[in-house]
């Protein structure tokens, strides 16, 4: 009941509670975004949605415009304090978190869920083993399990077993649990940077 029924209803209901707050956030973050570089205030990237359907993910714009794309040598997207890609503006929501909250209108639009697994670049499908593509059974989420209590800190390939359990054990109380574990990490901004011993660069993928 509550996974095909009342957790959409309850994402769509907190997300149109909170619109007019983060209508808020744009009118304060998207003109200094424009005006550092001139450039986009949103970065509208190809993820993978539930079932394998690809969908365009929303978030302000970190990077600078035209900026190379960069991996970690799982083939997960690379990041770091000192990326010399970020802006001045970029640093600040990256840390907070608020590069993501433009995916408010992903989950009103039905793309995604509030809490669910991260979602994939589209082209990671081909990289799936075993049972790792169960993750696609669900909408992704704007945070999730792994995100509350591992964020950056565990390999691409761990963090997919990672939303499997979720999925295997999701809950109403779960998601209590996860919203608020996520909203304690982000406010002291915890594991927000892949370390050294996760992540060895390599070429391709960003913002």
């Amino acid at each position: 009941m509550y996974k095909r029924f009342l957790k959409r209803l309850l994402d769509l209901i907190l997300a149109i509670i909170a619109f007019p707050f983060w209508l808020l956030i744009l009118v304060i973050v998207g003109p200094i975004i424009y005006f550092q570089d001139k450039g986009s205030i949103f970065y509208n990237a190809p993820r993978l949605g539930m079932n394998g359907k690809v969908f365009k993910m929303y978030k302000f714009r970190s990077m600078k415009m035209n900026a190379p794309d960069l991996r970690n040598e799982d083939g997960s997207t690379f990041n770091a304090e000192d990326d010399p890609r970020l802006t001045r503006i970029g640093k600040f929501i990256r840390k907070t978190s608020l590069d993501e909250t433009p995916q408010l209108l992903n989950i009103i639009k039905g793309d995604m869920s509030i809490i669910g697994p991260r979602p994939d670049l589209p082209e990671h499908l081909e990289l799936y083993e075993g049972n790792e593509e169960r993750k696609l059974e669900i909408r992704p989420g704007v945070t999730g399990y792994n995100q509350a209590y591992f964020r950056n800190t565990v390999p691409w390939k761990e963090r997919i077993q990672n939303d499997i359990y979720y999925i295997d054990h999701l809950s109403w109380w779960l998601d209590i649990k996860i919203f608020f574990k996520t909203a304690i990490s982000v406010l002291k901004h915890e594991d927000i940077y892949v370390t050294d011993k996760n992540s060895n660069q390599s070429s391709d993928m960003g913002m």
